[in-house]
This record gives C-alpha cells, sequence and structure tokens, in this order.
C-alpha cells in the first residue's frame, strides 16, 4: 500500500472502529473510491444514492414476486448501490476536510433504518404470508444491532457498526447469495431467510453479553471516580 493510500485510509478512518472480517479489503477500497468522487456530488448526494439502492432492492422482490424470481438479481446490484452510497457518505466528508459528525450520525442512522425496512418490505411481498415472521424477523433482529451500537457509543465514547466480524458489508454479501441461490433454486429464500435471522440472533447476543460487560465497567470506573473526587 502506497504512503497516499495510507494516509487517506487514516484520514476517512478516523471516526469509527470497524472489527468486520473484511475490514482491511473494504477500507483500502474506499480510499481508492474517496478520490474519484466528482466534487460535483456531496455526500447527502451518496446517502440519496444508497437509498436507491435500498428501494432498489424492494422493487426486484416485487418484480420476483410478480414476474420470475430472475428478478432477485436487481437486488444484488441494489445492494452493490447501497454499499457505495452508504459506505461513502461520511468518508467523503472526511477526505474533503468537511466532516459533520453529528450531522452525518444522525442522518446515515435513520438512512441505514429505511434501508433495513425496504428489505423486510420486499421480502413479505415476495414471501407472502406463510413466510412474513421471518421478514419481520429480520428487521426486529437488524434494529436490535442497530441500537446496540447506538448503547455502545454511548458507554465507550467509541463508534462502531460492527457486531464482532460481521458489519453491514457482510449482512449484505450473504443475503445477495442468498438472492443468487433463489434464482437457481426458487424457495430456498424461505430456508435462508431462518438461517439470516438464527446467524443475527447468536451475534446480536454475543454483542449484547459483551455490550453489558462493557457497561458494568463503565458503572464501576464512573463509582471509583466519584469516590477519588469525594
Amino acid at each position: 500500500m502506497s504512503t497516499e493510500l495510507k494516509t487517506i485510509l487514516s484520514k476517512i478512518t478516523k471516526d469509527r472502529e470497524r472489527t468486520n472480517l473484511l475490514k482491511k479489503y473494504e477500507q483500502q477500497a474506499l480510499a481508492i473510491l474517496v478520490r474519484r468522487i466528482p466534487a460535483c456530488i456531496s455526500s447527502d448526494m451518496l446517502t440519496a444514492i444508497g437509498m436507491v439502492g435500498s428501494v432498489l432492492i424492494t422493487v426486484a422482490f416485487a418484480l420476483a414476486a410478480t414476474i420470475h424470481p430472475a428478478y432477485l438479481l436487481i437486488g444484488i446490484a441494489g445492494f452493490a448501490i447501497n454499499w457505495f452510497g452508504d459506505s461513502l457518505d461520511g468518508r467523503l466528508a472526511y477526505f474533503r476536510n468537511k466532516p459533520r459528525k453529528w450531522y452525518g450520525f444522525s442522518l446515515d442512522f435513520c438512512a441505514d433504518w429505511w434501508s433495513v425496512i425496504c428489505i423486510g418490505v420486499g421480502y413479505l411481498i415476495y414471501a407472502g404470508t406463510q413466510w412474513d415472521l421471518w421478514g419481520f424477523g429480520f428487521v426486529v433482529l437488524y434494529g436490535w444491532a442497530m441500537m446496540m451500537a447506538l448503547l455502545r457509543y454511548k458507554i465507550t465514547d467509541v463508534y462502531t457498526i460492527d457486531s464482532g466480524f460481521i458489519g453491514p458489508t457482510e449482512v449484505r454479501i450473504v443475503i445477495s447469495l442468498v438472492f443468487a441461490v433463489e434464482v437457481l433454486a426458487p424457495g430456498s429464500i424461505y430456508y435462508s431467510s431462518i438461517g439470516v435471522c438464527a446467524l443475527l440472533f447468536i451475534f446480536n447476543t454475543v454483542d449484547f453479553i459483551a455490550l453489558l460487560k462493557m457497561a458494568d465497567r463503565r458503572d464501576r470506573d464512573d463509582r471509583l471516580k466519584k469516590e477519588s473526587q469525594a
């Protein structure tokens, strides 16, 4: 990796800690891409592009439900577009020395939530009532992960969007693979959705236990600090 790339990488990742499996390759890709974003493209525009990708996923589900499962492949493109916009919006602001930490945090968090809803609604359209519980379960479990990211930020003052080695990028890849398999073997998505929900539940539970331990340490540290100041 060149010195210039390392400098950019340090600049665009200083506001958060990443632990996901693909961290190294993802961050290098972002460092390369952020230099190539035209000056006329703003961070807010990238957020909007990410949302377009999310809507495209819902559209793919709808087309697959009414025409043919092969239209789910459009959803894979939607995930790629969503990754591009969602991953680069904040990184672009830091690269251009125009970060709006709390504005960006608020906008990004709400955009992520709407993206999850788009996936859940799309699945409900495709799966129908018999399997709708798992679409609802995905929204709930991913919402739980987002809530814990906020709590972790409050407790540790360190912002991370990952649950161990699983982050949003890994989730996008897994669901994209589910789409591809569904095109080849229609009906498999119903069982895959159970597996995705099960994995999210396991990772969230492990993350929740770790979060409680962090909170307990924070309580002890605060108590000792108050006692030393008394």
